[in-house]
C-alpha cells in the first residue's frame, strides 16, 4: 500500500507520495484538495494522511473507502 500526505506548503495545499519530493496536485484550500484527491485514489489502495497547518496530522484515510456504514446489512 502506497502512503500519501496531504500537507500545506508555501504554495497552498500540496498532495505528494511519501518518499516523493513530486508533487501530485495542488490547491489553495485542503478541503479542496481533499475533494480533488479523491478521484485521484479511486482505483488505488493508499494511504492517505491529512496533515493540519502545524503538520501534525489531523486525520488518515485509506482507500478504497468501504461502503457507507448506515447502509451496510446486519
Amino acid at each position: 500500500m502506497d502512503n500519501y500526505h496531504i500537507a500545506i506548503s508555501g504554495k497552498g495545499w500540496q498532495l505528494k507520495k511519501e518518499g516523493d519530493d513530486k508533487v501530485l496536485k495542488t490547491a489553495e484550500t485542503k478541503s479542496e484538495l481533499i475533494e480533488m484527491s479523491a478521484a485521484f485514489f479511486k482505483d488505488k489502495t493508499a494511504s492517505l494522511k491529512i496533515h493540519k497547518e502545524d503538520g501534525t496530522i489531523q486525520e488518515e484515510r485509506t482507500y478504497p473507502r468501504s461502503a457507507d456504514p448506515s447502509s451496510s446489512k446486519g
